[in-house]
């Protein structure tokens, strides 16, 4: 217990700094807890420490910890990684959040399977603001359209965009990345959206997140130590 504990006293402490080096209040900025990999007996850990808010990647092994931590009823679950389309329809029941929306058909096939007696299902837009071919998301310029499309959808509630940087020490280059999430909120602002939201920073480039306005990091193997191998 005490290893997750050193953890999460050392990652809020690195935030804290962090926030107040740009004048932000910490306040502003939540933490999510990247859980893929690690087992149910590690988010149990974190939860006792105070931490709610988990990301996973896959929909299987979500539902799998979800199972077997059925006593911890506050916990919050969010959906990180590339959804299927075929996964939406069980996505969108077991999720309380997902970030990983880059297309209206996707929207939709969640809009339609949320159940009514949950709440409004939360969605993300992923932005590609690396523009590699590789990676998930709609280009920067189409994202504020599609904002406000899926603002319009039944049983959704959407709260902002979520981007994840190229692999690059080069700070400067990651902050002009991270600056085309900002710019979307803005532009979204103006359109009369209302945006939550900016998911972005993971701990390679926390600093440079955090330097143009992310209100949420993601961080996974800093809280729970190195990741188990598949």
């Amino acid at each position: 217990m005490k290893q997750y504990q050193n953890a999460w006293q050392a990652v809020w402490r690195r935030i804290d700094e962090l926030a107040a080096r740009c004048g932000r209040n910490v306040k502003e900025i939540s933490l999510l807890a990247v859980s893929k990999q690690f087992p149910p007996e590690a988010v149990r850990r974190l939860y006792v420490l105070g931490q709610r808010r988990f990301g996973e990647n896959y929909v299987q092994e979500a539902r799998d910890k979800q199972q077997a931590l059925t006593d911890l009823a506050d916990l919050s679950w969010t959906l990180i990684g590339p959804l299927q389309r075929n996964k939406a329809a069980l996505a969108a029941r077991i999720f309380d959040r997902v970030e990983t929306v880059d297309s209206l058909e996707l929207a939709k096939r969640l809009s339609a399977a949320r159940p009514v007696d949950l709440p409004p299902l939360e969605v993300l837009i992923q932005v590609n603001i690396s523009a590699e071919p590789q990676k998930s998301g709609v280009m920067a310029e189409m994202a504020v359209a599609l904002a406000g499309q899926i603002a319009c959808l039944p049983r959704l509630r959407w709260c902002g965009f979520m981007g994840i940087a190229a692999e690059t020490d080069d700070v400067a280059e990651q902050r002009r990345q991270f600056a085309l999430l900002r710019q979307c909120q803005m532009q979204a602002r103006t359109a009369g959206l209302s945006v939550e939201v900016l998911s972005m920073g993971m701990s390679a480039d926390l600093a440079a997140a955090i330097a143009e306005g992310s209100t949420e990091v993601r961080l996974g193997s800093a809280l729970f130590g190195q990741r188990p191998e598949k």
